[in-house]
This record gives structure tokens, C-alpha cells and sequence, in this order.
């Protein structure tokens, strides 16, 4: 499907009143599929185009979010612009916006009155924390909803909560969102009715601390901040080498426990030690079985460990940076065109027989403006 190839979703129009991650994350992935998709940007941009300027000029964010896209400039407080959108919106497939609690439904645009003119249209609405409850007016940002989630009490070290460094709560949403309008236009073809779609960056980030939540529930302790270890599997975890980074390790069963000690450790009594001899026991006895895989990891050489690694047949990584991503054999990276340019960007993480799917410019500020207006035209 790569080049000029037909996508799955060519002719699926798409409106989206959007900013920041999460609903732009969902158009742009129905663009990369070939939906068309309008995206609705206040007067001066979408202000994740301010961001940064790390995209040769432009904001990493924007660029990575709004490929394949069509800017139109409109004020939804604007009479003239309003009922544009209204027209959009009756002729449209799929309705996205993440506004601020509220405002696309005092604009005219709530989901139940766009419905009603348009009985096949899918309306997305994504918000922090749900349309209903305590927290249903609540502004939310990607990292007050790590906190609020609990992924920051699972995430860093003993000495205190930490941040993950992207932004996963917002991305989970967008790509919630997308799986949902996917599914709904499935059940589109078969009733010929639309849905309403509601997704939360809350509702999400929930889903992914599912285990976290049971340990608690079990314990009423949860999953200990262990950095860069697994909570609950051992040894899964970064070990410090003679001469280089760290290497990470990942044993997920007792044969390969056995491979490890047998064939990398050269300590083939370990699993009959009871300190060792399950992954329970292992868990209960950390810091002894660390001591001795620190030993032999720092008295041999980088290469040498690798070799043993890979001869015995054992998961592991190394400690990579940003830099060492940029250099990793495994990134595949595609071209795509921005305002006065051109900057390479990672290629979408799914390849369809055998090719990526070229992915569309990245489009100025109200760049389809006139051509929008012209088509949708009273």
C-alpha cells in the first residue's frame, strides 16, 4: 500500500475540532489510512504548533500529529463560520473534538444534536476524565493525569514517583479513540447507523494500570518503584557491565533460569538453591541473586557478555539513549513534507504487505481554508 496505492479508509471524511495530542493523535492515524480529514484551527493555529521548532522550524509534536491533514481557520463563536461547520458536519463520517469541558456543545456541536441531522455520522468526544462524575469539568494535561492515574506511584525509583517521558496518557486516548471509530465504522457497514463514542485520557491511562490496581487490591500495596526492574518477574532488570552501559535481562520461565545460570553465569547449582529455585523465591531474595549476576556481568568484557547472551538463547537490551534510537538498526524512518520543507519522520510501526504507507504533507495554518469554504459553500 506504499506510493499512489488505495488506503482503507479513502473516502471516510473526517471533522475534527482538535488540539494538543490526544485527537490529533486519532485524525492523524485515520489520515495515515487515507480518511480526509478537516481539522478546525482557532486563529493563530493549534497551539501545539508552538511547541518547539525541533521539526526543522516546526513543532515535533504537530508535525509527528497533524500528517495528511487539511487546516481550515474557523472561530465556532462565528455565526458564518458555525453554520460552515454545521455543513461539514452533515456531510461528514466521523466528528472528533477534545475542546475544553463543554464548549463544543455550547457551539452547537454536541454529539446527540449532530446525530440527529446525520444518523451515520460518528462523533468522538474526548475529554480528561469522562463526561459524567465529579471530574467531568476538569481540565486535564497529560501529566496530571499520570498523577491522578497512579502511573507516577509505579513509575521511577525508591526515592520518589517519576514521569514517563513521553506523552502516554494522551497517546493511549488518541489511540483508544482510533480503535473505537474504527470498530464503529465496522458496525457502520452492517446497520448503516452511526455511534457516539465518548474516550477519556483518565479512561485509558485506567486500562494500562489494570495489574497495578489487582496488585493492590490483593496486597493493599501494589507494585514497589524498583526503576528499571520488574515488579513482579525476576531477574527482569538492567545490570551494570565491566566495560559499557548497562544490559538489560528478561527471563520469563524457569528452562531459560536455567540457561542463564547454567550458560552465563557458569553457576549451573543456582536453581536448586531454594533462594533461587522459583520466580516467588527469586522476588523474596532479590538483592543476594543480583550480587552474584553483578559480579559476573562486570568481570567480563561487553562483547564477551553479549556472546554468552546471545549463544544461551536469553532476552536482553541494551540501556539505549535518544541517540542510541537514532542509530538503532531495528527504526525504520519515512520522508514527509512540512511548510518549507521536508523532515524524516519514524515510519508507522505497521507495514502492509511488506511496505509503509507514504504519509501526506503536513499542512500551514488555514492552508485549505479557501478551498474548503469554496467546496462547503451555502
Amino acid at each position: 500500500m506504499a506510493g499512489g496505492a488505495a488506503k482503507p479508509l479513502d473516502g471516510l471524511l473526517v471533522l475534527s475540532m482538535e488540539q494538543a495530542v490526544a485527537a490529533p493523535y486519532c485524525s492523524s492515524r485515520l489520515a495515515d489510512a487515507g480518511a480526509r480529514v478537516i481539522k478546525i484551527e482557532r486563529e493563530g493555529g493549534d497551539f501545539a504548533r508552538n511547541y518547539d521548532r525541533f521539526a526543522k522550524g516546526e513543532s515535533a509534536y504537530f508535525v509527528w500529529l497533524n500528517r495528511g491533514k487539511e487546516s481550515l481557520v474557523a472561530d465556532i463563536k462565528d455565526p458564518d463560520d458555525r453554520a460552515l461547520l454545521q455543513r461539514i458536519a452533515g456531510t461528514a463520517d466521523v466528528f472528533i473534538q477534545n475542546l475544553a469541558p463543554g464548549a463544543a456543545a455550547r457551539a452547537g456541536f454536541g454529539s446527540a444534536g449532530l446525530r440527529a441531522r446525520n444518523p451515520r455520522l460518528i462523533t468522538v468526544d474526548i475529554s480528561g476524565y469522562g463526561a459524567d462524575g465529579a471530574y467531568a469539568d476538569m481540565k486535564a494535561y497529560d501529566l496530571l493525569v499520570q498523577a491522578e492515574s497512579g502511573l507516577c506511584s509505579v513509575t521511577g525509583g525508591p526515592e520518589g514517583p517519576g514521569r514517563v517521558g513521553v506523552s502516554v496518557c494522551d497517546i493511549a486516548c488518541g489511540m483508544y479513540s482510533y480503535m473505537a471509530v474504527l470498530e464503529a465504522v465496522i458496525a457502520r457497514g452492517a446497520t448503516g447507523e452511526g455511534c457516539a463514542i465518548e474516550t477519556s485520557l483518565f479512561s485509558g491511562m485506567a486500562d494500562w494500570m489494570t495489574v497495578p490496581l489487582l496488585h493492590w487490591e490483593s496486597d493493599g500495596e501494589g507494585p514497589p518503584r524498583i526503576g528499571l526492574n520488574h515488579p513482579s518477574i525476576h531477574p527482569y532488570g538492567a545490570y551494570p557491565t565491566k566495560d559499557g552501559g548497562p544490559i538489560l535481562i528478561a527471563i520469563q520461565n524457569e528452562r531459560e533460569f536455567v540457561r542463564l545460570c547454567a550458560e552465563v553465569l557458569e553457576r549451573p547449582d543456582l536453581p536448586a538453591d531454594p533462594r533461587f529455585e522459583s520466580n516467588i523465591a527469586r522476588l523474596d531474595n532479590r538483592e543476594p541473586f543480583d550480587a552474584i549476576v553483578r559480579g559476573v556481568f562486570t568481570a567480563i568484557g561487553r562483547d564477551a557478555l553479549i556472546a554468552r547472551l546471545r549463544r544461551a538463547k536469553i532476552a536482553f537490551g541494551e540501556v539505549n539513549d535518544v541517540a542510541g534510537l537514532a542509530r538503532h538498526p531495528a527504526l525504520r524512518r519515512t520522508g514527509i513534507a512540512i511548510p518549507g520543507g521536508a523532515v524524516d519522520l519514524v515510519a508507522p510501526p505497521a507495514r502492509i504487505d511488506g511496505a509503509s504507507r507514504d504519509l501526506r504533507p503536513v499542512p500551514a495554518t488555514g492552508a485549505d481554508g479557501e478551498a474548503i469554504r469554496g467546496e462547503f459553500a451555502p
